[in-house]
C-alpha cells in the first residue's frame, strides 16, 4: 500500500481531520489528485484489527524498576503495568468512570461503605479464575503501617476489606467518600492473583502475557489469547523500550524503529509535523510540572521563603519558552481547569520580583545559594526551565543554582530526598484523591512533607460531604492553602504532545494520562 494510498484509507476511518489529511498530501505532492467525493464522503469509525508488534519508545524506565505495582512511578513501568493487569474499574476516553474487573458497585447511604461486584469469569495468565481473595490481598499489598506503596495515601482511608462471597467484596471507610470509586482506577491498584510472591512474574488478568523484562531497557509481552475484555489488546506482541533522551525517541520514530513516542522536543513538533508516515497527537491534559520544596528542611521550612521563590518565577516566560505555547499558566495548586472543583477566583499569581524580594528579607536568612536538582528525567525542558528561572530570580536578588542529575536513577535518588527538585504529576480524576496522594500529612507521594493541619482536617471534612455548594468551598480553600502556605511551585500545567506512525489507528484519546491513557496497548492497532 502507498502512502497516499494509507493516507486515503485512515481518512476515510476517521483516523485524522480533514486538514491533517490535505497538509500530508500535500507533502507527498498529491493533494490534486484526490476527487472531491473523498473530502465529502462521511467518515467511520474503523474496525479494528488484530495483529503486527507495536515498539512504544517512552520515558521514565530505570534500571531499579520493579513490576510491583506498589512501587511504580514513571511512564515506562505504568505502561507495563496496564499491559499486564486490570483495576476494578477503569476512566474512560471522556472521564467517566466504567466497569473493569468490578461489573457494579454500590455504597451506604453515607458513601462509608462501599461493595464491588466481580465480574465473572475472568481468568489469570495463569488460569487461576479471578476472585475476591485476590482483590483483597492485592489492595492489601498497599496499606499497613510499614507500607512503602505510593498508593499508601489513598487506601489508608479504608479500615477493612472483607469477601461477601467468591465475587463481592465489601469496603468499609474510616469516613463516606463519595469519590471512593475513583480510587480503585489508580494504576497501583492492579489485581493480581492471592498468595503471588513473585510481582515480577507480571501475573495479571491483563491483555498481554509477560516475555521478557529487562529493567529500564525493555519489556516484551505477547496477547493474551483469553483476554475477557471484547474489542481490546489488538496487537500480537508489545515491545517497551526505555527511550530517555528526547532526541533518540524522535530519530527512533523517524526511521521506523518505534511506533509512538511520549512527549514530544516541543522545539522541534512542528517540522516533525512535515515527516511523511508521522502523526502529531495533541490535546489537553492534567499534567503540571512543579518545583518541590521539602518543608521540613531549612529554609524551605519558612514560608516565607516559599512565598519568595513563587513570586521570583516569570510563568508567562515559562509557558512561552518552555511548552511553546502548548499549555497554561499554574497557580501553585495542582487541580486543573477540566476538575469539577477548580478555584478559578483565586488570583492568578505573577511575576513579581519586589514582593519576591520582600518576602525573602522578611525570612532573615541573609545571602543564600538555592540548590535546584533537575534532569529531563523530571519533565521534557526541565534544565531550560532552571536556567530561566535562575534568570528570573537573580532580579529579585535570589541565587539559585542549577544542579544537573542523572537522568537514571532520578526518581530514586533525587526526587523526595533533595531539598528541592522538579517533578510531574498528573492531576487525579477528582480533588480528593489529587490531594490524599499528594498533599496530605503522611502520604507517602508528598514530596515536599507539608503537614497543614487546617488542611488535613478540610480534606476529611470535605471526602464526606455531600452537600455539593459546601463541598466546593472546601476544596478551593484548599486549593488556596496549597497556593499561599504549600511548598510546591506550579508554574505550567502542560498540553499532551506525543507521536505515532500514522499505521496506527485509535478512537478518541484520553487524556488522563499519557498515550491515551496510559491505555494505547489495548486501544489501539495498526491499520
Amino acid at each position: 500500500m502507498s502512502e497516499k494510498e494509507l493516507l486515503e484509507k485512515c481518512f476515510r476511518q476517521g483516523q485524522m481531520t480533514r486538514r491533517d489529511f490535505l497538509v500530508r498530501l500535500s507533502a507527498l505532492g498529491a493533494a490534486a489528485s484526490v476527487g472531491t467525493s473523498l473530502l465529502a464522503t462521511p467518515l467511520k469509525a474503523a474496525a479494528p484489527k488484530k495483529g503486527g508488534r507495536f515498539r512504544l519508545g517512552v520515558t521514565g524506565g530505570s534500571i531499579s524498576d520493579s513490576l510491583d505495582p506498589a512501587v511504580i512511578e514513571a511512564p515506562m513501568p505504568f505502561t507495563i503495568n496496564w499491559q499486564l493487569r486490570n483495576c476494578l474499574v477503569e476512566i474512560d476516553h471522556d472521564g467517566n468512570l466504567i466497569p473493569e474487573l468490578a461489573e457494579s458497585w454500590e455504597s451506604s447511604p453515607d458513601a462509608a461503605q462501599w461493595i464491588f461486584n466481580l465480574r465473572r469469569g475472568v481468568e489469570f495468565h495463569n488460569g487461576k479464575s479471578l476472585e475476591a481473595q485476590d482483590v483483597i490481598e492485592s489492595i492489601n499489598h498497599h496499606r499497613g503501617k510499614d507500607s512503602k506503596s505510593r498508593a499508601k495515601g489513598i487506601v489508608d482511608q479504608i479500615t477493612e476489606i472483607n469477601a461477601d462471597g467468591k465475587h463481592r467484596i465489601v469496603f468499609n471507610l474510616e469516613t463516606g467518600n463519595a469519590d471512593f470509586p475513583y480510587i480503585m482506577s489508580d494504576f497501583h491498584l492492579t489485581i493480581q492473583p492471592a498468595g503471588d510472591t513473585d510481582l515480577n512474574a507480571g501475573i495479571g488478568t491483563g491483555g498481554y502475557v509477560l516475555v521478557n523484562f529487562e529493567p529500564g531497557v525493555r519489556c516484551l509481552v505477547k496477547r493474551n489469547p483469553n483476554y475477557w475484555k471484547a474489542g481490546r489488546a489488538h496487537f500480537d506482541e508489545i515491545e517497551t523500550l526505555s527511550i530517555e533522551d528526547i532526541n533518540a525517541r524522535t530519530s527512533a520514530l523517524k526511521t521506523g524503529q518505534i511506533d509512538a513516542m511520549n512527549r514530544c522536543d516541543l522545539k522541534t513538533v512542528h517540522l516533525m509535523e512535515r515527516v511523511p508516515g508521522i502523526e502529531i497527537l495533541k490535546y489537553n491534559g492534567t499534567t503540571h510540572y512543579t518545583f518541590p520544596m521539602r518543608t521540613d528542611v531549612p529554609p524551605f521550612d519558612n514560608n516565607d521563603v516559599r512565598l519568595a521563590l513563587k513570586y521570583a518565577i516569570d510563568r508567562e516566560d515559562i509557558v512561552k519558552r518552555i511548552l511553546m505555547g502548548y499549555g497554561s499558566l499554574g497557580n501553585d495548586h495542582p487541580i486543573a481547569r477540566t476538575n469539577r472543583y477548580f478555584a478559578g477566583s483565586l488570583p492568578q499569581r505573577e511575576y513579581d520580583p519586589e514582593k519576591a524580594r520582600h518576602h525573602l528579607k522578611k525570612a532573615g536568612i541573609g545571602q543564600h545559594t538555592f540548590k535546584l536538582h533537575l534532569a529531563e528525567a523530571a519533565f521534557p525542558g526541565a534544565i531550560d526551565a532552571g536556567v530561566l528561572y535562575k534568570e528570573h530570580a537573580a532580579k529579585a536578588g535570589i541565587d539559585i543554582q542549577v544542579v544537573r542529575e542523572p537522568n537514571d536513577g532520578y526518581w530514586k535518588e533525587v526526587w523526595k530526598k533533595v531539598p528541592w527538585c522538579g517533578c510531574y504529576w498528573t492531576s487525579r480524576a477528582t480533588e480528593d484523591w489529587m490531594f490524599s496522594m499528594a498533599y496530605a500529612a503522611g502520604a507517602t507521594q508528598n514530596d515536599t512533607k507539608w503537614e497543614h493541619p487546617e488542611f488535613n482536617q478540610l480534606l476529611v471534612a470535605a471526602r464526606a460531604e455531600l452537600d455539593e455548594a459546601k463541598r466546593r468551598k472546601m476544596y478551593i480553600e484548599m486549593q488556596r492553602l496549597v497556593r499561599d502556605e504549600g511548598g510546591v511551585v506550579i508554574p505550567m500545567f502542560a498540553d499532551r504532545v506525543e507521536a505515532i506512525s500514522s499505521k496506527i489507528c485509535y478512537e478518541k484519546l484520553a487524556g488522563n494520562w499519557e498515550l491515551d491513557g496510559e491505555r494505547c496497548s489495548e486501544r489501539w492497532w495498526f491499520a
